[in-house]
């Protein structure tokens, strides 16, 4: 099975971003938890809040080095998209029969109401600086969506992020020390993240938007989505103030 292009090109040109340069190969090595096991609980949930949803064609949107592509391809044709050509190259070695694209998510090259099933997982959003281009984000999925379709997105508590941040940390990762610094931004919209591997001599950044539920959900609205339901972790659980994620499963309108 495959899904058409669009006319679209699927990059948009301007100077490179942070999320442009950050995630390689040994961006990876940085998080042994993101194990199986974790992409195993949230496709388990998706898949039972799918049920009574028509899924052939799945995309697994900023699929990283495509843990949840594959697991999602275990149950429909699914494609992987992502910016990053390090990570793609680690999912094509995983999967090498499955197929990935690259291509900037605010600019999908896919034709319209191409899938059934979009996913974007693990706080895989909220990378710009402009919120005008996060909604462009939503009103490309909604594009690519069938009527009827759903949006799964698995973002973190921006809430929970707040209360618990912890400035500074230090850990060693196979031998090699990574010390970790944390910040709100000024304006206090961003969580910023800087890894560095003092031995490497290298370092790593990242930031993302801090949305509340709210903020997501507004966005989700005004792509022309309908809320299904917002759960508070990969075990299906309401959201709460307490909660570790917030899962939006939204429908297409």
């Amino acid at each position: 099975m495959t899904v058409s292009p669009s006319s679209k090109s699927a990059r948009l040109e301007e100077p490179l971003n942070w999320f442009e340069e950050s995630f390689g190969e040994d961006y990876l090595s940085l998080y042994p938890h993101r194990d199986e096991t974790e992409a195993e609980r949230v496709i388990e949930l998706i898949a039972a809040r799918v049920a009574g949803v028509r899924v052939h064609r799945a995309l697994d949107l900023a699929c990283g080095a495509g843990r949840h592509s594959r697991l999602l391809g275990e149950r429909w044709w699914t494609v992987g998209l992502d910016l990053s050509r390090a990570l793609l190259r680690v999912a094509k070695k995983e999967s090498p029969d499955a197929p990935f694209v690259r291509a900037d998510m605010r600019l999908l090259p896919f034709r319209e109401r191409a899938f059934d099933l979009v996913v974007n997982l693990f706080t895989s959003f909220g990378y710009f600086d402009d919120d005008k281009q996060h909604l462009r984000v939503m009103l490309e999925v909604a594009a690519v969506v069938r009527p009827g379709g759903m949006f799964v997105v698995d973002f973190f508590n921006a809430q929970q992020v707040r209360r618990t941040l912890v400035p500074r940390d230090e850990k060693r990762i196979d031998g090699v020390v990574v010390e970790q610094l944390r910040s709100i931004s000024a304006d206090g919209r961003y969580v910023e993240k800087t890894i560095r591997l003092p031995a490497k001599g290298k370092q790593f950044l990242e930031r993302v938007r801090l949305f509340s539920p709210a903020d997501l959900e507004g966005m989700l609205k005004a792509a022309g989505f309908t809320i299904q339901e917002c759960a508070g972790d990969y075990d299906g659980s309401p959201w709460s103030a307490e909660a570790p994620r917030v899962i939006f499963f939204a429908v297409r309108s």
